[in-house]
């Protein structure tokens, strides 16, 4: 019985050893959501929105106790960005290609507070893409009137494998009739009055392409899934073009010293 208790004791210690130098429960519900997303929740087209379901904890909340933490809303998009990433492929396909993913830049909006042991998913979809670098847009939706509290935009830099060639292998393995149906979604990404023919401002081009370097040498003729890759880029949207101007707008102040 003693040694029972001298058992149970070492495990309660080791416990409180665990949680005091790592954060135990980030990462068991890490390794659960990686589960559930490769073994039960179905797969999805690479321009599908995907969705996971939260809950404000007690350790989530401010030190007024009276809403979320601002900082918890980038911890939640982890586990919806990983969701993203098992279920349409998009991770497991840049590392067969010999490239890596890192996230380089994330901007977020607040609206209205999630209180405690309040429920909220989080809806994520590509917004657009370029030869270096994916967009994703995170939307904190109520789920009883789908009011949107808060919305995010990340960056995610793509490094040693282009981009292009990343969504051209993905959009490949998808159905044409199937492809069109995902992207109907797209079309709230235009802005009222813009039609899908609309030009990418040359800044942005630029912009996406001096950011962190590693630029990816580009194949001397296209293939036909890149080109079809392209013919389903996304718009980009123009609040996006101001934000990819504002973080190359910030890296040359860095690089020059100020």
């Amino acid at each position: 019985m003693e040694q029972l208790c001298y058992i149970a004791l070492s495990c309660l210690l080791a416990i409180v050893l665990l949680y005091g130098l790592l954060e135990l429960h980030y990462f068991l519900r890490m390794c659960l959501c990686v589960l559930l997303a490769r073994f039960i929740k179905r797969r999805c087209h690479i321009l599908e929105t995907t969705t996971v379901n939260g809950l404000c904890l007690s350790n989530d909340v401010d030190t007024l106790l009276y809403h979320m933490n601002n900082a918890r809303y980038f911890r939640e998009l982890d586990f919806a960005r990983v969701d993203f990433y098992e279920r349409t492929q998009l991770y497991s396909t840049i590392r067969r290609l010999g490239g890596s993913v890192f996230q380089g830049a994330a901007t977020i909006r607040y609206r209205r507070f999630i209180r405690p042991f309040q429920r909220f998913t989080i809806e994520s979809r590509i917004i657009y893409w370029d030869e270096q670098s994916l967009f994703m847009e995170h939307r904190f939706l109520r789920p009883s009137d789908q009011f949107v509290h808060c919305i995010a935009i990340c960056r995610q830099r793509v490094i040693n494998v282009p981009m292009d060639t990343v969504m051209a292998e993905l959009l490949a393995k998808t159905p044409l009739q199937a492809s069109r149906h995902t992207l109907s979604s797209t079309a709230s990404l235009q802005p009222v009055g813009m039609g899908s023919a609309t030009p990418m401002p040359q800044v942005a081009l630029e912009a996406g392409q001096a950011e962190n370097g590693h630029v990816a040498a580009a194949p001397a003729a296209a293939t036909a899934t890149t080109a079809y890759s392209i013919k389903m880029k996304p718009p980009l949207p123009p609040e996006l073009c101001k934000w990819i101007e504002y973080n190359e707008m910030s890296s040359k102040n860095l690089r020059s010293g100020c």
